[in-house]
C-alpha cells in the first residue's frame, strides 16, 4: 500500500470487489475513481499475492496425491492468450499457473515445474490432463531426480519419480456435445492410479471435473475472462496478477463449500478454506490480513564479478613519477646546464 493517496479501507474494497468479479467501470462510478487507479491497484495486489504464493505453496512441503491440470484460452483486445492452470484435488487448493500467447510445451513446462516446486519430493502424485500431447513430456521432464552413479567426472543420471502417474482423459464432442470420453494411464499402473484417486476423494476413474470447476470459479469472478465482455484487457500483465489475486483469495479467504461441509458428508465440519485443508493456517484470512502479510526479504548473494581477474601490479601511492615539464624555445633547465 505504499504510495498510494486514497485511504487503507478503499483500498481494501476496491481489492476485495475485483477479487470477486466486479468489473472495473461499476468501481469507477461507485468511487468516483479514476479507471488508471483502479488498473493500479488491481496489479499491486496481484504482485504481491503473487509473492505470498511463492512464500507459502512453493516451498515443497503439500503431499498432493491428485492433481489436475488444464488450460482456457482468455480474449483479449486484439489477441487470444492461453492460460495454464492446476488444482490439488483433495483440499481444492490452486496451486500453479502460467500465461502465454501461444499453447505448447513451453507453456506446460512452466506449469509443471511451478507443480513440481509445491510437492513434497519423491511423493506419490497421480496428474489427470487432458488430450494436449505436450504433458506427459512436460510432467515427466519436471519429476525427475538427479542420481550419481559413478563416482567422479561427469553429469548425474536424471530419474523418474518412482511413484509418478499420469492420467489422460480425452473427450469427442460433436455438435458441442460430448459423445465419447476416453480414459487411459500415459504412464505408470492403473491399480495405483485408483488408490490415489479413492484417498483424495476424486471421484471413481480418472477425470478432469475438479479442473473445469476452478476454470468456471476463475471465469466468473475475474471479468476480462468472460468469454463476451466489453472489458477486455489489454496487456498479459493484467492477466497474471488477475489471477495471483483471485486465486490467492479463494485460497486463504473463502470457505470452500464441500469442505466446510459436516464430517458425516465428508467434510472437516467446520467453516474451511483450502489453505487450511492443506495445513498452511489454522484460520480463515481476510483480505486485509492477505494484503499486509509480511514476506521476509530473500537472502542476499554476493554478486559475481564479470570480466577477467586483473593481473597487473598496481603502483603504490608512494612511488613518484617524475614531473613533465613544457620549457620555452630556448631555455635549459637547471639540470642541463
Amino acid at each position: 500500500m505504499e504510495g498510494i493517496r486514497k485511504s487503507e479501507e478503499d483500498f481494501i474494497k476496491v481489492t476485495t470487489l475485483l477479487a470477486y468479479g466486479t468489473p472495473t467501470q461499476a468501481i469507477v462510478h461507485a468511487f468516483r475513481m479514476d479507471e488508471r487507479t483502479v488498473a493500479d491497484w488491481r496489479e499491486r495486489a496481484g504482485i504481491h499475492c503473487e509473492a505470498v504464493h511463492k512464500e507459502k505453496i512453493e516451498q515443497g512441503m503439500l503431499n498432493l496425491m491428485h492433481v489436475q491440470a488444464d488450460e482456457i484460452w482468455v480474449k483479449m483486445r486484439g489477441a487470444v492468450i492461453w492460460v495454464a492452470l492446476a488444482i490439488m484435488v483433495s483440499t481444492r487448493l490452486w496451486i500453479a499457473v502460467e500465461v502465454s500467447k501461444k499453447r505448447d510445451s513451453n507453456l506446460i513446462d512452466n506449469l509443471m515445474q511451478q507443480v513440481r516446486r509445491c510437492a513434497h519430493s519423491l511423493c506419490a502424485i497421480l496428474i489427470c490432463t487432458d488430450g494436449f500431447p505436450a504433458y506427459p513430456k512436460s510432467i515427466i521432464k519436471a519429476f525427475r531426480y538427479k542420481v550419481k552413479d559413478t563416482p567422479g567426472p561427469g553429469a548425474s543420471k536424471k530419474v523418474v519419480w518412482p511413484r509418478l502417474y499420469i492420467g489422460t482423459v480425452i473427450k469427442r464432442t460433436a455438435k458441442r456435445r460430448v459423445t465419447e470420453v476416453i480414459r487411459r494411464m500415459s504412464y505408470g499402473q492403473w491399480r495405483k492410479g485408483k488408490k490415489l484417486i479413492k484417498a483424495s476423494k476424486g471421484g471413481k476413474k480418472l477425470n478432469t471435473s475438479f479442473i473445469e470447476r476452478f476454470n468456471g470459479t476463475i471465469r466468473e469472478r475475474f471479468a476480462p475472462l468472460t468469454r463476451k465482455c466489453r472489458y477486455a484487457a489489454a496487456k498479459i500483465i493484467t492477466v497474471h496478477t488477475g489471477i495471483y489475486l483471485i486465486g490467492c483469495v479463494y485460497n486463504f479467504c473463502s470457505p470452500h463449500d464441500e469442505l466446510s461441509k459436516s464430517k458425516t458428508k465428508g467434510g472437516f465440519g467446520f467453516s474451511c478454506t483450502p489453505a487450511m485443508a492443506s495445513g498452511l493456517t489454522d484460520h480463515v484470512w481476510s483480505v486485509k490480513e492477505l494484503l499486509t502479510y509480511k514476506i521476509p526479504p530473500s537472502p542476499f548473494t554476493v554478486p559475481k564479478k564479470r570480466g577477467r581477474p586483473c593481473i597487473k601490479q598496481l603502483y603504490h601511492d608512494t612511488i613518484h613519477k617524475k614531473p613533465v615539464m613544457r620549457l620555452r624555445k630556448g631555455a635549459l633547465c637547471a639540470s642541463t646546464r
